[in-house]
Formats: structure tokens, sequence, C-alpha cells
């Protein structure tokens, strides 16, 4: 037997070790009282205790049981004590395997340590092998692409390495495979990803190991009131010998949506405090539910404190475990099928879970069952994807696939007819996210959704006209953003552009109204003598200062973004007027259109002097530089022909060129965002595709793999719709047709995001748009 502190002397080799098995105990005084975020105990090999419990108290007396861990496994012991504080730690040590208990160290642990499970989760990560845990707790950025039905609401999530998450929030799916004795994660193998037809939301990884293949893919089938999501796994023996493996479907209390996601639903750990399996389905807790459509091997079920982690689970050899219950929600389980290929040959396994509703009846093989899905599914998206078409170079396929991959994003995250920018971090409904969404629905054939979206959204108006931010399950938001009226009347003028639904427009026409009533106090409340001072004049007749602009979250800012959207709810609102015959309405609205307007353009020039710049600001009080913001001027405000042409030159002149100073490195910043799609319109006219995956991001690191924020927003799509067929000239009408179709010449430049080639036919010229040449066909303006 060793002294106490032998457990904590920071040198492993020195054990503490009690005299015998059974009921021991180990105090230790910390010295003083601690606050700390857990414990890691570490055992001495075949002489951890199975079963004990951990104390704290801060007098030596009066002791308070925090932990108890039954079936422990050895090795590292890593204890979840959230905010504790205490001087005392004890050890009750109750069994093991064998003549004695020895622990190498005790390591107590920081407050950050135990924050919450995610944090627990990720610091265990830390020690463990790369590809036991996602990427998201190994400290990398994870990407992930959305699975769901159009209109359901709830959807799954295929991460960038094969796991499945089952809904959102929920717990994930994710394969692993057995060779030789040796579990292989996605660390081991070659890893790329790829969609159905290169935009169907249909998406597939593939892992790449020397002697095979492992294809998994993610599919979605049903009604929003009753979906399935589906789970396929092909193992293929690309060598020339017979190969012996087991592949292992591993479901994890981890969300696929990544760790350091924290807005409206956070990554991150999702708790499993039970696992049952009854020979035909695995259940995760009460809520999600996996159905194998062949019967594996072997089923396992392990708490955390048992190991859960792959390595324990799947390649201990452990045995089988049907049933789990673990107050620490971080149980798991593992279903293996061992598979014996010949050379060439594969094996098909898969899974069903209920999205919403009961799973539909599944009967045959495997294979069978989920070609059936993936035929229908397909189907069914490209019937709603090929809607519209747009013909281009070879070299603009990626961009006609990711508009119709985002198209189907999109449908996949509104809730019946909420529109909704995303559905985890963004699940919620804003106007400005919806209004911009729905127009880029109108442009691609879909402007029965954004009737819907108008219709769903215009109860939730304030009896006083204001328009509420955004909705959700608790109502309207109260929090006062000024673009979000000028943006709820464009939504309503857009959806009669399209449809010329009349007697919608009328339905609308009392909160069109108010939200005009609203901006009239609003902008009064700025035409004060106070501003007409030389200090405050550039703020004369503005909207009042909001949040409304992300990048003005820490302070409200007289934002140009906000002036821009009001101005255009007033030539809307002038628009829908006269569309239902209130000539007076109409004229008193356009009075007040052109006074916002002339205050408006005095104020752009006024705060260029102001402020000694010659750009046009993003905030009239800031002066900053923000052109990406600027666009809604051109698109859709349209107020190309009244902004000063200096400033408005040298605005997007000065982006372009920080644009290429960013992609040779010459400048330092932090992100890019693709709410910068929105300059492609008066810098190029054409837009680069998203990555893997076609999806288009709010944010993303500048470079290396570490993990940022990056989360889809689905009018960053819109923005790429727009940009990509605004420029491409249209047959008839531009608003009256629900089959789009756009037919677009190539462009040339040195540009990143215009095509490089010369134009294709003699005669063909070249014409500028803002410092961008685009071919344009003999005669073309």
């Amino acid at each position: 037997m060793f002294a106490a502190g032998q457990a904590v002397d920071g040198d492993p080799e020195t054990p503490w070790r009690s005299a015998a098995v059974g009921a021991q105990g180990l105090t230790l005084d910390l010295g003083y009282e601690r606050e700390f975020g857990g414990v890691t105990l570490r055992w001495a090999e075949d002489e951890q205790a199975t079963r004990y419990t951990v104390s704290t108290s801060s007098d030596g007396r009066r002791w308070t049981r925090l932990r108890e861990v039954t079936g422990g496994n050895g090795g590292a012991d890593p204890i979840l004590l959230t905010e504790t504080a205490a001087r005392w730690l004890r050890l009750d040590l109750m069994d093991g395997p064998g003549e004695a208990y020895a622990l190498n160290e005790i390591e107590i642990e920081p407050l950050s340590f135990g924050e919450d499970a995610t944090s627990f989760v990720t610091a265990v990560a830390e020690e463990a092998r790369r590809g036991l845990y996602p990427r998201g707790f190994h400290g990398e950025q994870p990407y992930w692409t959305l699975v769901g039905v159009d209109g359901g609401g709830d959807s799954g999530l295929m991460g960038e390495d094969g796991a499945i998450e089952l809904g959102r929030g929920g717990p994930s799916v994710e394969p692993f495979v057995v060779e030789n004795g040796r579990l292989i994660t996605w660390a081991d193998v070659g890893v790329a990803q790829s969609l159905m037809d290169d935009y169907l939301p249909i998406p597939s990884v593939r892992w790449t190991a020397e002697d095979w293949t492992l294809d998994v893919t993610a599919m979605a089938e049903g009604a929003p009131e009753q979906a399935a999501l589906y789970g396929r796994y092909v193992l293929t023996n690309i060598s020339n010998r017979t190969l012996d493996l087991t592949l292992a479907l591993a479901a994890r209390p981890l969300q696929v949506n990544g760790p350091v996601q924290f807005l409206s639903t956070p990554g991150g750990v999702s708790p499993v405090t039970r696992i049952d399996w009854d020979g035909r389905r695995l259940r995760l807790g009460e809520a999600f539910a996996v159905t194998p459509l062949s019967a594996p091997d072997a089923v396992t079920a392990a708490t955390f404190d048992a190991g859960a982690d792959p390595q324990s689970l799947i390649a201990s050899g452990r045995e089988a475990s049907h049933s789990v219950q673990d107050d620490t929600g971080l149980a798991a389980a593992a279903m293996t099928w061992r598979v014996t290929l010949a050379p060439g040959e594969s094996r098909v396994v898969g899974w069903a879970a209920p999205l919403e509703g009961a799973l539909p009846a599944l009967t045959g093989a495997p294979e069978a069952v989920l070609d059936g899905v993936e035929q229908r599914t397909a189907a069914v998206w490209r019937e709603k994807l090929d809607r519209f078409d747009i013909t281009v170079p070879d070299e603009g396929q990626r961009i006609v696939d990711t508009m119709r991959s985002s198209l189907a994003h999109i449908l996949m995250s509104r809730d019946g007819p909420n529109l909704k920018p995303g559905t985890r971090s963004y699940n919620r409904s804003w106007i400005r996210d919806g209004a911009m969404i729905a127009e880029g629905l109108n442009r691609l054939g879909w402007v029965d959704v954004s009737a819907d979206y108008l219709r769903w959204f215009t109860p939730y108006i304030f009896s006083d006209g204001k328009v509420p931010c955004c909705v959700d399950a608790r109502g309207a938001d109260p929090v006062p953003e000024n673009d979000s009226h000028g943006e709820f009347i464009f939504l309503a003028a857009e959806t009669y552009r399209y449809n010329g639904d009349l007697d919608l427009l009328r339905s609308v026409w009392p909160q069109v109204r108010g939200a005009i009533g609203y901006m009239d106090q609003l902008r009064a409340s700025e035409r004060t003598a106070e501003n007409r001072t030389p200090e405050r004049r550039h703020l004369y007749g503005l909207l009042p200062p909001t949040i409304s602009h992300e990048g003005y979250s820490d302070q409200p800012a007289y934002s140009y973004w906000d002036d821009f959207w009001g101005l255009l709810g007033y030539k809307d609102a002038v628009f829908i007027a006269e569309a239902l015959g209130e000539t007076e309405a109409a004229a008193r609205i356009a009075a007040a259109r052109d006074e916002f307007a002339g205050d408006l353009h005095a104020s752009i020039r006024a705060t260029a002097d102001h402020h000694g710049i010659d750009f046009i600001a993003g905030a009239a009080d800031r002066g900053d530089f923000d052109p990406t913001s600027t666009t809604i001027g051109l698109s859709p405000g349209g107020e190309q022909a009244r902004l000063d042409p200096a400033l408005l030159a040298n605005t997007f002149e000065r982006y372009w060129t920080e644009f290429e100073q960013r992609i040779e490195n010459r400048r330092d910043w932090d992100d890019y965002t693709p709410y910068e799609l929105r300059n492609v319109g008066p810098s190029c006219g054409w837009g680069s595709g998203s990555g893997r995956w076609r999806r288009w991001t709010s944010s993303s690191a500048t470079c290396g793999p570490g993990p940022g924020t990056a989360g889809p927003r689905w009018w960053c799509a819109t923005s790429a719709s727009r940009a990509s067929s605004a420029t491409c000239p249209t047959p008839g009408s531009a608003r009256t047709t629900s089959a789009r179709r756009w037919t677009c010449s190539c462009t040339t430049g040195a540009r990143p995001w215009c095509w490089r080639q010369a134009c294709p036919a003699a005669g063909w010229t070249t014409r500028r748009a803002w410092g961008s040449e685009m071919c344009a066909r003999p005669g073309a303006p």
C-alpha cells in the first residue's frame, strides 16, 4: 500500500495502491477549496475499480456523493463534475478485477473541462486517437449537408466523413470497419463526397482503403407528416484476394452539427440516457430509433463508464449487452456485420429511421429496398429542381448544379409555409431571409411557396404596423430591426409580380399600409432640428439605428442597409397601391418615397464628407466600408441612377482590389462570407460554387483546419441565384412564367469568378461591368 499523495504527485510511475480489493477508500486534501469541472482517474493496468463513487466535502466531515461509476473498464476514467467547489475529494472503491486497486494519477480538471457535456466530450476526444470522435471534437472544422423532404420541418444531416444525424439536435450513426483486428475510422482512409447527378440532395461519402471501399449514402423519402431517413452502406472488395471484414455502425450521442455551433440548436452532444435493442429496432432514448434492414450479427450497447468509445465498443471483443441506462447521457451502441468478400464483391447494409410519423413497411432485401427509395427520391427531386434551365458553357455547369442543390436545401429547410434560413442555428423565420429566399424561389419557378410564406407571415405583424424581424414557436420577436418593414412590402410586391394574385395582394394591403405608416413615424423621429446641425446633418431623415445588420450587433447603427430596404418598401408600396386602384394612397406614399429618397441620397453624400471617405458607407454614423450591404441599394433597390457615380465606383473598385489581395494573401483577414456573393452583380455577374456539397454557408474560416461557426444561411443561395440568373437574358417577361430558362454567354477576363475563356465566335465583343470584361453577342447593349 502506498501513500495517497502518490496519486497526485504528477508521476504516473509512482501509483497509489490499496492493500486489497473490496471496500477501500482514498481521501485527498486538495489544500484549499477549489473550483473544478471534473477529475480524470488514471488506473494501473488491470488494477482499476469497476464500481466506485466520487464524493466531495468542504470540511472533511460532511460529504456529498456526486457520481457513481459502475462497469468501469480501466485506463483513463474522465469524470464530469460540472461547477464543483470543494477542498476534499474521496473515492469509495467497491469492486475490481485484480488483487488491489492502483491509481497512477488523479488529475483535477479545470472548470472548462466540465462546462457542459459537449465541453467534456471535447476534452475526452483530445486524448483519443484521431478518428475515434468526429472532426469537430478534434478541433477541426466539420462540414455537413442536409437530408430531408420538401417542407418537412425536421431533417437529418450527413457529415463529410459519413456520419448521419437522425434529426435536429439528435444522435448520429457513424460507420467503422474492422480489418485484421484493427478498427478503421475516417482518419485512416481517403474520404470523398458527392451528390447524385452532381445536384440532387442525395449525398454520398466514399471511404477508400488499400483493399476496399465503403460508400455511404443518405436519403429521405415521404411527405412532411410522414417521412423517413435512410442510410445505405456498400462495402466493396477492390483487391485481388478474399477479405474478411466487419462493418460496424455506431449509434452515438453526438450530433453531426459541430460542437462550436451555439445558436438556436447548439451542436455537439445529443444526450442518450437509454438504449434498447429488441431484436428488430435499436431505440435511442424516447425520440430516436434505427431499424436495420438486415439482421446484424451482433449488437452491443454500453454506458460511458463501461467504454462507449468505438474502440471499446467495437474492437474490444466484449460481451453483447442489448440494454443500458446511463445517467451521463453518453450511452452508445454498435451494430456489426461480419462480411467475407471475394475480389470485386460488395455487401449492402442499410437502416431506416423516422423523421416524422411511423416508418413505412420495409420488406425485401436491403439492396432492393434502398434502390427503390433512391429511385423514387431522385424522381421527386428531379421534378422539383428541373423547373428551370440555364444553358451555360461546361465551365459554368457547377454553378447551375449549385443553384439546383441550393433550391433543394431551401425546400428542405422550410417547415410547411414557413421559410427558414436554416434548420439548426438559424431555425427561425427572419423576414429578411424569407423575403430574399422567396425572391429566389420566384426566379426558379416556385412562386406558390412564396405566396404561402406571405400568407403565413402576415398575421404576425404588430397592430401599429411594425414588422417583426423574425418569428419562431414563441411568436413574433419584438426586437426592432428597421430593414424588416421594407422587406415585408418587397415580399408582397414580388409575389404579386410573379403570380398576379390580386386577391392575395388585397388581403395583405392593410399590413403594407401599416408598415408604411410605421416607417413614416420612424423617419419623422430623425427629421429634427438637432439632425440639421453640421455635426449630425448626415443622419437627417434616416431610419433610426438598429442592429438589423449583423455587423452592428455591438451597438445599433444608422445602417444604410435599413434605408435601402425602407426606400424599396416605399417604391413597392406605390406599386401595390396602384395595382389595387388605391390612387389616393399611391400618391401619398409616392410623396413620402420621394422625400425619403432625397434625405437618403443627401445623407450618403454628407456622410462621405463628414468622415472624409470616397465610398458609400455601410452606416452613416460609422463611415465604415461595407459594399456587401451597399449592393441592396443596387439590387433589388434599383438606386444606381441616383447614387453618386464616383462614390459608387470607388466602393466596388475598392472591394475588388481588397478581394484580390485576400486571394493572394497580401492582406490580413479573418473570414469570407458568401454574403459577398451580392457583389458579383456589380463586379462581374457570376459567382463561384459552394464546395463539395454545393451548399452556401454564411461564414467560413480563412485558412487552416480550425473550427468556426460556419452554417447554412439559404439567402446566401438566393444571392447566388440572383448573381447567376440576373445576367442571363430571359425569353419573354421575367416575371410571368414558372418554367424559367436562361441562356448565358461566356465571360472573359482575369477575375477568378468569371469563366476564363475566349469569346466563342467572330463579332462578339467585350463590355465592362464595374471593371469586368464580359462577352456580348453582336448587337447586344
